[in-house]
């Protein structure tokens, strides 16, 4: 469900018109629905009611601040992949307490500043991290709190690029090697292997991977137990999908999704963490762009916008399906016309829809591209030297904007020429 919705002709993001919205920030830009943003939290939350539960909403799928805020403001705790994430979630106002900080390469500058701020926990990914936090930690007198990623070797039944249960993908340690890993860390001076974590894929719309890749780590966690390791408790990651066809394809409900979690770690007796991402922020946001340009080319027709693979590149890059609407109501419903929906930069696979049956969109309609608000304005570029999409978040009838569009002033002055080609005038002889 989300809170973008046609009245008056036109659509909204709940109660603003995009049209007046289009014409104050220009295109370009995101918009994100706080309505949406909130639901989705609580409905995730509230599957889980009665339950020792910490859900860190992960970062990396939108990191705007007001994203941010608004989930924390929910209570929600942060997934956190670098340095530059923690440091955005501190600034929003999120306890340290309740972020856990993953990744397969964090430096030790960063180990560093994640202890003297006093998170959650570690998510360790192979011996050298262990060791290497254990160096950090001592140097600092601290202990960190870990838990290590499991990869368990499942399928989660989802896009190559974004699979990391199976055994060739880069997260996590061998299931295998568990037993003599958290044997290692227990001697190791500084942390305190106090969890488990696992996280499959993103985008899972199936829950017999997770019934799978929960089962054996609560098979895990037993054995660990046994061994004479305290596991108080267990991050089963995010993964949860999100409808990009709109009501062709719905993913399991967190009820569902819930009961998966229940039956395979529901005697467990430990707290349980979640990290869900695009299942929160995808619905929540949208692209708006403009069309530019109609081209009728021997074999397709090309609608020409003006937001490209820079702004958003997972139709290129993950060969992404997102629904798009007419702004307009009425060109929404005139009959639809197969076309390709393409940008400026100059690139083949800059597209944002390819032989799609659309609405027959003109030279100056509104478009908005549905459930861009995960993985979007995150993984924005300045490619062809184009300016970053601004963010804006709406409220209501309210909205700011979140981030502003860059300046070409701004881009230009991040950049500087090296001294030694600036003219220098010559030395003459007095």
């Amino acid at each position: 469900m989300h809170h973008f919705t046609y009245r008056d002709g036109a659509l909204h993001a709940e109660g603003v018109n995009l049209v007046d919205l289009a014409a104050h920030v220009g295109t370009p830009f995101y918009c994100y629905s706080t309505a949406t943003l909130e639901r989705h939290y609580r409905v995730f939350a509230d599957a889980f009611g009665g339950r020792d539960t910490l859900i860190c909403y992960s970062i990396k799928a939108n990191s705007n601040l007001s994203v941010i805020k608004t989930l924390a403001q929910q209570g929600a705790g942060m997934d956190v992949v670098s340095e530059g994430e923690l440091r955005r979630a501190l600034a929003a106002g999120v306890p340290p307490s309740r972020i856990v900080f993953s990744g397969v390469g964090k430096t030790r500058d960063e180990m560093a500043h994640a202890l003297q701020a006093g998170i959650y926990g570690f998510n360790v990914e192979s011996e050298a991290e262990a060791r290497a936090l254990s160096a950090v930690a001592q140097e600092q007198g601290r202990t960190a709190r870990i838990a290590f990623r499991i990869n368990p070797d499942v399928d989660a039944r989802t896009h190559a690029k974004i699979s990391t249960g199976k055994a060739e993908d880069k997260f996590g340690v061998p299931w295998n090697d568990a037993a003599a890993l958290y044997a290692l860390a227990a001697d190791l001076p500084g942390l305190e292997p106090c969890g488990v974590h696992m996280h499959i894929g993103s985008q899972i719309t199936d829950l017999e991977p997770f019934e799978r890749a929960f089962k054996l780590l609560s098979d895990l966690v037993g054995d660990l137990r046994t061994a004479g390791h305290t596991i108080d408790f267990v991050n089963l990651g995010g993964g949860l999908g999100v409808p990009y066809r709109g009501t062709d394809d719905i993913p399991p409900h967190p009820d569902d999704y819930a009961r998966v979690v229940e039956r395979a770690a529901g005697a467990l007796d430990c707290r349980l963490l979640f990290e869900p991402g695009r299942m929160i922020a995808g619905n929540a946001g949208i692209l708006v762009f403009r069309v530019l340009y109609l081209k009728h080319g021997d074999q397709k027709r090309f609608t020409i916008v003006d937001a490209g693979m820079n702004d958003l590149i997972r139709p290129t890059l993950y060969d992404a399906h997102h629904d798009i609407w007419a702004v307009d109501e009425a060109r929404g419903q005139e009959p639809a016309l197969v076309q390709d929906i393409v940008g400026p930069v100059c690139e083949t696979g800059d597209f944002l829809a390819r032989d799609r049956a659309l609405p027959p969109f003109r030279e100056g309609d509104l478009g908005a591209v549905m459930t861009a608000g995960a993985y979007g304005a995150v993984q924005a570029s300045s490619y062809n030297s184009r300016l970053l999409v601004p963010e804006v978040i709406v409220r209501g009838d309210e909205y700011a904007i979140a981030r502003a569009r860059p300046s070409y002033e701004d881009m230009l002055a991040a950049e500087h020429i090296a001294p030694w080609l600036t003219p220098r005038k010559a030395m003459g002889r007095a």
